[in-house]
């Protein structure tokens, strides 16, 4: 009988960690889920000496980074100096500005200058 009860126990106790490591990790995955995806932050990935997505539309005041997953370095550069030009950006290096006045900016790499892009910025 109290083999029994103390095996209850342990049980009990290994069911309950187990529980708030899962509740604890599923809690997790939404919350990067949920950064990932929230307004205000927009991505655009140099990839295959590509800008990706080619166009991208913000409200005026958001973030937009730029990350290289090329093995070749690349740069952000506005065609009209509409916002500051960015460094060689090797693999994995980001740049990010914040969207100014409402418009269309263009940007070309200008190691690699076919690659181009727009952002439309619209009024926040």
């Amino acid at each position: 009988m109290f083999t029994l009860i103390k095996t209850q126990k342990y049980s009990a106790i290994v069911f309950a960690i187990s529980f708030l490591f899962l509740t604890n990790f599923t809690l997790g995955q939404d919350q990067k889920e949920t950064s990932a995806a929230s307004p205000g932050h927009n991505q655009i990935v140099i990839k295959d000496f590509d800008f990706s997505p080619k166009t991208l539309t913000v409200k005026s005041g958001e973030k937009i980074t730029w990350i290289n997953r090329d093995d070749e370095p690349h740069t952000v550069v506005s065609v009209e100096k509409q916002f500051k030009k960015s460094t060689a950006l090797d693999t994995d290096q980001e740049f990010t500005i914040t969207a100014g006045a409402p418009g269309t900016y263009t940007y070309f790499c200008s190691v690699h200058p076919k690659m181009t892009g727009t952002i439309v910025v619209e009024k926040s």
